[in-house]
């Protein structure tokens, strides 16, 4: 499908892989300018030269989620390039899971400061543009890439699905706050995924359950999380499909 975002500006995390980079790469196609946001500067590179060999347009833009000095700069510098931002992909997140028992406060840390608290840092920074778009009568949208862990428990995952559940209800608050500035506010909890973020796992024996899932269950792909955001941010300003469940069919 193609979808209609002449003259929008993009900001998407999690942009070097998996749904973000996905995201982008339809973003683009569909008229937006891009900026990637990510740690990884190499691999924004490349999704940041793919874009723009397909005639995008695209912006590289490093960035640390879990320092909020880190996303000030960031976003000044996307600003700078694109002017203020309309429409933005809360897409990166870390998926570290142990039993509880572990004690991994390491692993809470960053999961909680990268899933939860750094999707609040980047809706703070950007937030001035969305509301600025909505005041001037076009789309604004606000997208967070949640998960089902957020509903579904699995085991060994108690803090990662908190972590997912806050965004969850993230959004569900924030709906009402910016929805009467006609900010939309769109929650996306994908199930199992093919992406790079089980490969953050360090136990073995999860990481043997988790690639059993893979084998017993048709992925999705990152495309297909990133075709539903497109959808989402392309209806009609006063359209706003506000929850999203998307999951292989057999895992439905």
């Amino acid at each position: 499908m193609t979808y209609e975002l002449q003259n929008r500006t993009a900001v998407i995390t999690g942009a070097a892989s998996g749904i973000g980079a996905a995201t982008a790469e339809l973003l683009a196609a569909a008229g937006a300018r891009v900026a990637l946001l990510s740690r990884r500067r190499d691999r924004l590179d490349d999704v940041a030269a793919k874009i723009e060999a397909a005639g995008g347009v695209a912006l590289a833009v490093p960035v640390d989620i879990t320092d909020p000095a880190s996303v000030r700069s960031a976003a000044d510098r996307v600003t700078a390039a694109f002017g203020p931002a309309d429409l933005v992909v809360n897409a990166a997140g870390v998926m570290l899971p142990n039993p509880i028992g572990d004690g991994r406060e390491d692993e809470w840390t960053r999961m909680i400061d990268t899933n939860l608290t750094g999707t609040l840092r980047i809706i703070r920074e950007f937030l001035p543009g969305l509301r600025a778009a909505a005041a001037e009568g076009r789309p604004a949208d606000l997208v967070n890439v949640s998960s089902i862990a957020a509903h579904v428990p699995f085991p060994a995952f108690a803090v990662y699905a908190a972590t997912k559940a806050g965004v969850t209800q993230l959004s569900t608050a924030l709906r009402p706050e910016l929805g009467a500035e006609m900010v939309r506010v769109t929650n996306i909890e994908p199930g199992l995924t093919d992406t790079e973020l089980s490969g953050h796992i360090d136990n073995p024996d999860i990481h043997g359950r988790v690639g059993e899932m893979y084998q017993a269950l048709p992925a999705l792909s990152a495309r297909d999380v990133a075709d539903l955001v497109a959808y989402t941010v392309s209806r009609p300003r006063h359209v706003n499909l506000r929850q999203l469940i998307v999951l292989p069919t057999p895992q439905a």
